[in-house]
C-alpha cells in the first residue's frame, strides 16, 4: 500500500504539489479565519466582587462583607490564592 503511494507520488510530482500548495493556502485561509476564541487562555481565572453600601464606612463593609465572603471562598476547591481589597470611594 505504502509503496505504491510512492509510486503513484512519484509519478505524479505536478498532480502531488499542486494538492500540497492547495492544502497549504487552504490552512492559511482557515488559520486566517479563527475567531479569537480558539486560541487557549492561558490566564488563571478570576473572580472580582464589587459591593457598594452607601453611608457605611470601610471598615465596616469589610467586617460585614469582605471577612464573610474571605471566609466562605476559603474552602473552594482548587483554591490558589484569594486576595482582597476594601476601598472607600468618596461620591460628590
Amino acid at each position: 500500500m505504502l509503496r505504491r503511494l510512492v509510486d503513484f507520488s512519484l509519478g505524479n510530482r505536478l498532480l502531488v504539489l499542486a494538492v500540497a500548495l492547495l492544502l497549504f493556502i487552504w490552512g492559511i485561509i482557515s488559520f486566517r479565519n479563527l475567531p479569537v476564541e480558539a486560541y487557549p487562555d492561558v490566564a488563571n481565572n478570576y473572580v472580582q466582587v464589587i459591593t457598594q453600601w452607601p453611608g457605611i464606612s470601610a471598615e465596616q463593609v469589610e467586617q460585614q462583607v469582605t471577612i464573610p465572603l474571605e471566609i466562605a471562598m476559603n474552602g473552594l476547591p482548587h483554591l490558589e490564592r484569594l486576595r482582597s481589597t476594601t476601598l472607600f470611594v468618596s461620591r460628590a
